[in-house]
């Protein structure tokens, strides 16, 4: 099933990507392949009707001169027998095989007609009817039989007889003409698909180099700008030139993506130091001081305050450079979570007063930096106390699930809504500016969090529903 499965996929993503009909494979290949088509077409019906009328002048050629000696024919015999003897002589001496011919006098009578018509034709009468239209040099179809008709005036002594009609069957002809058709249509169609196939296949190769960047660029993060380029040795020369253009660009994203994090590093670095000294004096001064009244006791306060958040804020923008830069290493070691888990537990219970449970059934091992790790936790048993009420328990919950420890923080707080969701790991991203300035948040403690887990090799997400609470998942390797 999983083999059938993953073939399904395939075939699909083959769909997806060749039968789009946004794509420009699609498009190029649908209006060659119209073009072709419409070409080719154009040559066999052009071709067909060309067969048509050189089967019609062949044969009507010779019915033209047997029409043009009809009269000289009748007036010579009609000399020697009588006027109606001498018309059904003159009909029966023409040896042209499948030539039906007869003759009607002004009054419209049948004066002669060839023995084979009556012999051999079953549609004598229909035949007969449908040479007293308008004839026009084409194929008649009459009954199964495909015949070429034309009439001629019978003019004897300078007298007008009447009309003589020739109905040559050209039904062999005929039907082997159709049949060649056939075959010049079937050859089209066949051709049209190959060529389209073609045209497909070689467009296909055509665009593969801006396939070749579109996947690159789907997969460089920041750390692969410095490293990532583009190499199309047997592309067209548009497209080398866009490689070119696309190498350039991730060069340019490189030097500023660089700029940007020595910048945020060594700002981050040299106001450390400095807010750490006014940090240090200002609570030297709060313990120290004893005569200052409440005005100023509270303005030290809130100045020590601020300086040791903005410390706290350079501390965290620091960890998250070294992360970029690729500087943070972790030491990976087999951890017994559920003694981790206890600890960061007891510690939230002892300096926030709130009850925190641990559910875990059994002895859950995992892959893991023990002091990142605890951080992590830290971090989310945080935001769990912050954004949920004081009465509500936290809930720690430990499970194994496809050869992977599940770490799950649970609160019953205000939650976060659906549309956020997607972006609480994004730096300095904030669901609520005023609550989490008061909470004393900066938006980074989840950046850093994502930024932890995923360095050893885990991931982490979010359920929630406003109201109702939220749910960290942490995935880790065993």
């Amino acid at each position: 099933m999983q083999r059938i499965s993953r073939l399904w996929k395939a075939i699909s993503s083959v769909k997806r990507r060749h039968l789009d009909p946004t794509s420009l494979q699609f498009r190029l290949t649908t209006e060659i392949a119209a073009l072709f088509v419409l070409g080719l077409g154009s040559v066999a019906i052009w071709t067909s009707w060309k067969m048509q009328q050189i089967l019609m002048a062949t044969h009507q050629q010779n019915v033209e001169y047997i029409a043009a000696r009809f009269s000289h024919d009748v007036e010579l015999y009609s000399e020697m027998l009588s006027l109606k003897a001498g018309v059904q002589k003159t009909i029966n001496n023409v040896a042209v095989p499948g030539l039906l011919i007869w003759v009607k006098s002004s009054d419209g009578k049948l004066l002669a007609q060839s023995t084979s018509l009556t012999h051999s034709f079953t549609a004598t009468a229909e035949l007969m009817s449908l040479a007293e239209m308008p004839l026009q040099p084409q194929v008649y179809k009459v009954r199964d039989r495909y015949l070429i008709l034309c009439e001629s005036p019978v003019t004897v002594k300078g007298m007008m007889l009447g009309k003589v009609y020739m109905a040559q069957d050209v039904t062999q002809d005929q039907r082997q003409l159709i049949a060649a058709i056939g075959s010049l249509a079937i050859v089209c169609i066949l051709a049209t698909i190959m060529m389209m196939a073609l045209i497909a296949f070689r467009i296909r190769r055509s665009l593969q180099p801006l396939q070749d960047m579109s996947q690159m660029a789907g997969v460089i993060s920041a750390k692969d700008l410095g490293e990532a380029k583009l190499q199309l040795r047997h592309a067209p020369s548009e497209v080398k030139e866009l490689a070119q253009t696309f190498n350039m660009m991730l060069s340019r994203l490189f030097d500023a993506w660089e700029q940007q994090r020595q910048f945020v590093s060594n700002v981050s670095h040299e106001l450390r130091t400095p807010l750490t000294v006014v940090v240090g004096y200002l609570q030297s001064v709060l313990r120290r001081s004893t005569n200052l009244n409440d005005y100023q006791q509270e303005a030290l306060e809130t100045a020590a305050s601020e300086a040791d958040r903005t410390v706290r804020l350079l501390q965290n923008l620091l960890e998250l450079a070294r992360a970029d830069s690729g500087s943070m290493h972790f030491q990976m070691e087999s951890l017994v979570l559920n003694d981790l888990v206890a600890e960061v537990a007891g510690m939230t219970e002892k300096f926030s007063d709130r009850l925190v449970t641990v559910k875990a059934s059994t002895e859950i091992e995992a892959m893991a930096d023990r002091d990142r790790l605890k951080q992590v936790l830290i971090n989310l048993v945080d935001n769990a106390v912050k954004y949920s009420e004081s009465e509500q328990p936290i809930i720690l919950k430990l499970e194994r699930a496809n050869r992977q420890a599940v770490i799950q923080v649970c609160d019953h707080g205000i939650g976060i809504p659906l549309q956020e969701q997607t972006r609480i790991f994004e730096r300095f991203y904030r669901v609520d500016e005023a609550r989490s300035r008061m909470s004393g948040g900066h938006g980074l403690g989840l950046a850093i969090v994502k930024t932890l887990v995923e360095g050893m090799g885990g991931s982490i997400t979010v359920q929630s529903k406003p109201g109702q609470g939220s749910t960290f998942i942490l995935t880790l390797l065993t």
